[in-house]
């Protein structure tokens, strides 16, 4: 029964973290441009290959 005192509330605020996470990613658009990050790795850049050699 104790470990009860302890475990939920530090898993009500590991949810409140999760929660908050997610809605600060919401907040800042980090699900806007989905296509593009998958198209961008595709891509062969040039300027980066300059500085690697």
């Amino acid at each position: 029964m104790t470990a009860l005192l302890l475990l939920v509330p530090l898993s009500l605020i590991m949810g409140a973290a999760g929660v908050g996470a997610f809605l600060w990613s919401l907040q800042t658009r980090q699900y806007e441009d989905l296509d593009g990050a998958a198209a961008r790795i595709l891509l062969d850049d040039e300027d980066e290959s300059r500085i690697r050699d």
